[in-house]
């Protein structure tokens, strides 16, 4: 409310009233403010879009204009996925945090924007360039590949958001680890079929019911030092290092092995969980 001075005709406002709109701010609802965790996710958008636009300074726009400049589109390739790594440890800690302290009401709808980016446009988009500047590729066959690991990524969220499971557990390939897949196989420079193949599977993978073990624990540390790892194996391969292409090479076939030996020891445990569970049913039959 304005009160008008009698002597001075001027207005001026009652501090009740300022201190109600500096106030304004302490009643703004939850759902607006932002938790550490949801800081954490927005780290991980941010490295997502910054992996798209290295990937297209550094390595789609020297290969339109002709460039040979091999050792820019190396260092930038190297940098877009040392982003995707980032954006991996951002996931890995929004959600300890969120455990630890508290999390926005938003802060779930946060982080699947956030992994759609990261894991889903990023991985993608670097597909779509690699079927551009490789020698052997096709194009169109390259982009319906990305479309695929795109789409992939977006239906296990959107699963993600509709499915409760149980407590300590993942249906189908987590994205993070799905997006390093895929980049792993683009990088180990395979022929483009076997490559092709090999992204299709991770796509397919990451929306089946295979059953993978979310990483917490020992398991969160060990994921975090292999992501660290691999943030040095790309950086010895950017900058030439003795061995850098080698070492890489071996870290990429290390993601790829793990990636396709993880399901198996998770339908192996499904088996022998079914097999134990006809074993107590016959027992309880027996009189």
């Amino acid at each position: 409310m304005t009160v008008i001075d009698p002597d001075t005709k001027a207005g001026w406002v009652p501090e009740a009233d300022e201190a109600s709109d500096a106030d304004g701010a302490e009643d703004m609802p939850l759902s607006m403010r932002l938790s550490i965790a949801d800081t954490l996710t927005l780290g991980n958008a941010t490295c997502g879009f910054m992996a798209v636009y290295f990937t297209t300074t550094g390595i789609l726009i020297p290969h339109l204009t002709g460039s040979d400049e091999t050792g820019m589109a190396r260092h930038s390739a190297a940098t877009a996925v040392i982003l995707m790594l980032m954006a991996a440890i951002f996931d890995l800690f929004d959600g300890l945090v969120a455990r630890k302290l508290r999390s926005s009401p938003m802060g779930a709808e946060l982080d699947n924007l956030s992994d759609l980016i990261s894991f889903g446009l990023a991985p993608a988009y670097f597909v779509l360039v690699y079927g551009m500047v490789a020698d052997d590729a096709y194009q169109r066959v390259s982009a319906l590949a990305a479309i695929v690991v795109l789409l992939a990524v977006v239906l296990r969220l959107a699963r993600f958001s509709c499915v409760t499971l149980k407590d300590g557990m993942f249906q189908g390939m987590p994205s993070p680890f799905g997006a390093l897949t895929v980049v792993s196989i683009v990088l180990l420079e395979l022929p483009f079929v076997p490559t092709l193949l090999a992204i299709v599977g991770v796509a397919w993978l990451m929306v089946s019911r295979v059953e993978y073990p979310k990483p917490r624990g020992i398991l969160a540390v060990a994921m975090l030092g292999w992501i660290v790892a691999a943030m040095g194996l790309l950086a010895a391969w950017a900058f030439d290092a003795p061995g850098g292409q080698l070492l890489l090479q071996t870290g990429c076939a290390l993601q790829v092995v793990l990636g396709a030996v993880i399901p198996l020891f998770a339908t192996a445990r499904r088996v022998n969980t079914f097999r134990d569970n006809r074993r107590e049913a016959r027992a309880a039959q027996l009189p």
